[in-house]
């Protein structure tokens, strides 16, 4: 299988199975609902994570969160911790929706102070940071191919966190000493404080994989300063860190990169509750990892005609029978993961009639429940027809309080022409 790297800006390829793969993605900074963007390389590492295991690797995929942060003491003045922890549980829950599963690990930041303690003094004797005042700087002089990740040169990097005691501009925070209103701190050599973004990542990779690992994942968005910066400390103390940077590309909306600052945002809760995780996961399927994708109704509408198409086939065809044909799924999904072509083929299957193949790939991106029979119980049947009678009444709020009931018995109910006039969806 063959990635492209960030870093060497060509594809790399993996050794054959039973390889170990380490995976190392990172996660939010968790001091709101997630949005959807969020959800994509939690998506797209999971898909990879499943592929990998399928042709046979040993594979430990690492999805942290970040609970300590300047964004999380900027939302929350005297409570960040308790901001964190509530926005964790909420993104626990939004991505289980999937139903992708949960990676091998999610450590967290608070949990791995200690790990972050020793590196920053590692890197210190080594002659690569240096404290000011309690806080604790990276010398990026010290470190020749700064800017190799991201292709700055490094006389041309834009200083990142201003401070006129510091050595050099460019210079990054590895610690940071209290400061009136934060709420969460630990003690360590340098005083009181946290940790900065950057080394927590690098602990934690370090922590749950090993000091070299294969695949370093994330948006496009990381590449600067948070990657690059990551990169720097690790192999500066010694470490091999990751072999292959992987980075996919952003969400975007109407055009735009989605981010909760553009206020542009819809929430992983809200697309999941308004269209279904099988409609969200297509959708994901339709983009190559490393391009933009679009978000919109209508983007999100095409890959619901999509998701039906596959329901519809499984209706008429039933079970079937017969050995899944892989060496197709193969030749695409090892050519740089490209997920489009592995929904063409599965089109191509379908076109064919190929349930067994259809059945298995479908299944390999979380969507088995298109070829599931929807039979409803007698109850859930009962909810729907209520909710129709509240409809053909015009009584909105009723039947929007039983469309989410529907939903929390696991069933999505949707309009359409005829009688009844519902079709009811497993979610």
């Amino acid at each position: 299988m063959r990635l492209y790297d960030t870093l060497t800006r060509q594809p790399i390829e993996l050794p054959p199975p039973p390889e170990p793969i380490g995976i190392y993605v990172c996660g939010p900074t968790v001091y709101q609902r997630a949005h959807i963007g969020n959800a994509r390389p939690f998506v797209v590492f999971s898909w990879l994570a499943r592929w990998l295991r399928e042709q046979g690797h040993d594979v430990r995929f690492v999805h942290n969160i970040t609970d300590v942060n300047d964004k999380i003491y900027e939302a929350a003045p005297g409570r960040s911790a308790g901001l964190a922890s509530e926005a964790t549980g909420w993104y626990l829950e939004d991505t289980a929706g999937f139903g992708l599963g949960m990676p091998d690990a999610q450590p967290l930041a608070t949990e791995t102070i200690g790990e972050i303690v020793s590196l920053i003094e590692e890197l210190a004797e080594q002659g690569h940071a240096y404290a000011v005042d309690g806080d604790v700087y990276f010398r990026v002089g010290s470190f020749d191919s700064y800017g190799a990740l991201s292709g700055q040169r490094p006389d041309q990097v834009e200083e990142q966190e201003p401070n006129p005691r510091k050595e050099d501009a460019r210079d990054f925070a590895l610690w940071k000493a209290t400061k009136e209103g934060e709420d969460t701190s630990w003690d360590s050599p340098w005083g009181r404080g946290r940790p900065g973004w950057h080394i927590e990542c690098s602990a934690m990779a370090e922590q749950e994989l090993g000091a070299e690992f294969w695949i370093h994942g994330g948006g496009l968005d990381l590449v600067f300063p948070h990657h690059e910066n990551e990169r720097a400390q690790s192999l500066a103390a010694g470490r091999g860190f990751a072999r292959i940077w992987m980075h996919n590309g952003m969400l975007r909306f109407t055009g735009e990169k989605m981010s909760k600052s553009l206020g542009n945002v819809a929430t992983i809760q809200e697309v999941l509750r308004a269209w279904g995780a099988e409609t969200a996961l297509l959708f994901f399927m339709t983009a190559h990892w490393r391009k933009p994708i679009d978000f919109s109704e209508q983007t999100l509408a095409a890959a619901q005609a999509q998701a039906e198409t596959f329901r519809n086939f499984f209706r008429e065809v039933g079970e079937g029978d017969g050995e899944p044909s892989r060496d197709g799924l193969a030749g695409v999904l090892d050519d740089d993961f490209n997920t489009p072509d592995a929904l063409a083929l599965f089109h191509e299957w379908r076109s064919r009639g190929d349930a067994a193949s259809l059945r298995w790939g479908l299944g390999l991106f979380g969507l088995g429940g298109l070829a599931a029979a929807d039979t409803a119980p007698s109850e859930v049947v009962q909810l729907a027809g209520r909710r129709a009678e509240a409809r053909a009444a015009r009584d909105w709020a009723l039947a929007d309080r039983l469309r989410d009931e529907l939903a929390a018995a696991g069933w999505e109910v949707r309009d359409v022409e005829g009688t009844p006039p519902y079709r009811l969806v497993r979610r």
